[in-house]
């Protein structure tokens, strides 16, 4: 499986901090924001990833993340001339893709929760039709609502509804078969101008072939496209990271307890950031120091 990062839009929610700068490059606590959906795919066992933006910010995060080599992984870079709806993703990246199932993740969109690396390794083993992982939300009205049948099947999917019949949400991470690239090519654009994800996931449901995966009461989910969810998702961060004494999304310790790099390859990068308490936690990870607290990682590396 592949993985698509979709690091586009215009961040008009976040002005004026977005005037000049592209939403997931901004800070939550001690990373930029495209770290956390980069981890999530990571983390699924995904290593081939493609990182859609706008023409102007995509140079920004070229520099950012480079090739991926150091981290074990291979970056690629497409261009969203203009933000024309989610499910635009599937055709920008069709040759990246190839004959592949994918993974696509909104680049402003924050998990947390003990045993998310499990679910995503089997969302990742998905060979036929679509998966979405869903969340209860006090707001639903803002996202796409999810109905299900009395057996716990989608009987619905409905984009913002004025009266929202559950409280169910689909989040903004997905896994599809290849089937998606001819389907997203295929969606009609909405009253909104975009050709909406929402649509794109009615194809399947119309066809019996979409599943919910929904995260429990365990788990923190942020969309973090407005001033105050970026906040709350920076202090949330900031005391997990400190209260636990492990870092979240940390791009370097996610690769190396995934054994996509050696323990000299995690010192190399430590010290290329060992002014700072972010390489000095990269140093006590390769010295074993907090080996103990990592039981997701030792789990995925013992499959």
């Amino acid at each position: 499986m592949k993985g698509i990062v979709l690091a586009g839009g215009n961040g008009t929610r976040l002005y004026p901090l977005t005037i000049s700068v592209s939403k997931q490059l901004l800070p939550v606590y001690d990373k930029p924001m495209i770290y956390y959906p980069i981890s999530v795919l990571m983390l699924a066992g995904i290593r081939e990833i493609l990182i859609i933006s706008s023409p102007q910010d995509l140079p920004r995060f070229k520099q950012l993340l480079g090739t991926g080599e150091k981290l074990g992984l291979s970056f690629s870079y497409a261009v969203q001339d203009k933000p024309d709806g989610i499910a635009q993703a599937f055709t920008i990246g069709e040759s990246f893709i190839g004959k592949d199932s994918v993974a696509l993740i909104l680049g402003d969109n924050i998990f947390f929760g003990q045993g998310f690396s499990t679910l995503l390794r089997k969302c990742s083993t998905l060979k036929e039709g679509a998966t979405i992982i869903g969340y209860r939300v006090h707001d639903p009205s803002r996202f796409c609502v999810i109905e299900f049948n009395e057996d716990q099947s989608v009987k619905n999917l409905e984009e913002k509804p004025s009266h929202p019949r559950t409280d169910f949400v689909a989040t903004g991470l997905y896994f599809y078969d290849n089937n998606v690239i001819d389907i997203a090519k295929h969606i009609e654009p909405s009253q909104r101008n975009e050709r909406e994800i929402t649509d794109l996931n009615k194809v399947y449901l119309r066809n019996n072939q979409i599943k919910v995966e929904l995260l429990g009461r365990g788990f923190s989910w942020f969309d973090t496209g407005t001033p105050q969810s970026l906040f709350e998702a920076s202090q949330f961060i900031e005391s997990v990271e400190k209260r636990q004494g492990f870092k979240v999304a940390c791009l370097e310790e996610v690769a190396y307890y995934m054994g996509y790099i050696s323990e000299s390859q995690l010192i190399k990068l430590a010290k290329t950031l060992s002014r700072n308490d972010y390489g000095k936690y990269l140093m006590k990870l390769a010295k074993k120091e907090r080996l103990h607290y990592f039981w997701d990682y030792e789990v995925l590396r013992r499959d």
